[in-house]
């Protein structure tokens, strides 16, 4: 297991300290959580960008779909 050091002032370290008490996390835990959660919404953002990129601006309404679907 690795071990990774943040510097925090005192109020910045005070809210995430009361933060992870209100999660019901420790401070190590809470953090782990909030850097991880980051992380996944950028790859979704980055996702999200490369689909609208390549969006044709074409729509297909309910029926049509389960029609080509044949269901």
């Amino acid at each position: 297991m690795a071990a990774i050091t943040m510097w925090l002032d005192d109020t910045d370290a005070a809210i995430v300290r009361r933060y992870a008490r209100l999660a019901g996390k420790s401070v190590p835990d809470f953090v782990r959580d909030a850097v991880l959660e980051k992380i996944d919404d950028q790859k979704y953002l980055a996702a999200l960008h490369a689909t609208l990129a390549e969006d044709d601006g074409g729509r297909r309404i309910q029926n049509q779909v389960l029609a080509e679907l044949r269901l």
